[in-house]
C-alpha cells in the first residue's frame, strides 16, 4: 500500500467520523466549496489503496473488540473451574456451552422424502432482503 501521509490521515478520520467530506478537511486538504470537498473526498474512498487500508484498520479494530470462541471458552472455563465468582448454576451452564460448541449433544434431524428448492429464488430473496435495507 502506498498512501501519502495525507491520505492516511484521511482514512483514519474517515474511519473515526464515518463522514468522507469532515475526514477531508481534517486531513488537511483544501477546497473551495462545499461540493467541490464532498467530490474530491468521495473520489478519494474510491481510491483502492485508501479502501484496502480503511479495510485493514476496521478489521483490526474489530478483532480487538470482539470477543473469539477461543476468549470465550476460556472465561467459560474460569467459571466452570471457579475462577470466576459463580453459582453452581452458571458453572453447569458454563459446562454446558463448553461442551455444545465442542459438538456434544448433537441434535439429529430425520427427513424422508423431497426436498425442492429452487436457487433462483433464493437468490431473488436475498437481493430483495439487501434492497430493502438499503
Amino acid at each position: 500500500m502506498k498512501l501519502t501521509e495525507k491520505q492516511r490521515r484521511f482514512a483514519d478520520y474517515y474511519i473515526q467520523t464515518g463522514n468522507a467530506s469532515e475526514a477531508y478537511r481534517r486531513a488537511g486538504y483544501k477546497g473551495k466549496s462545499a461540493s467541490t470537498v464532498t467530490t474530491n473526498a468521495n473520489r478519494l474512498l474510491t481510491n483502492a489503496d485508501i479502501m484496502l487500508y480503511i479495510a485493514e484498520q476496521n478489521a483490526k479494530l474489530a478483532d480487538e473488540r470482539i470477543a473469539d470462541m477461543k476468549e470465550i471458552k476460556q472465561f467459560w472455563t474460569d467459571v466452570l473451574r471457579g475462577n470466576e465468582a459463580a453459582l453452581m448454576k452458571d458453572r453447569l451452564k458454563a459446562s454446558e456451552l463448553i461442551a455444545k460448541t465442542n459438538g456434544a449433544f448433537l441434535d439429529r434431524v430425520e427427513h424422508s422424502g423431497n426436498i425442492e428448492t429452487n436457487p433462483s429464488d433464493d437468490v431473488k430473496e436475498i437481493l430483495d432482503r439487501i434492497r430493502k435495507n438499503d
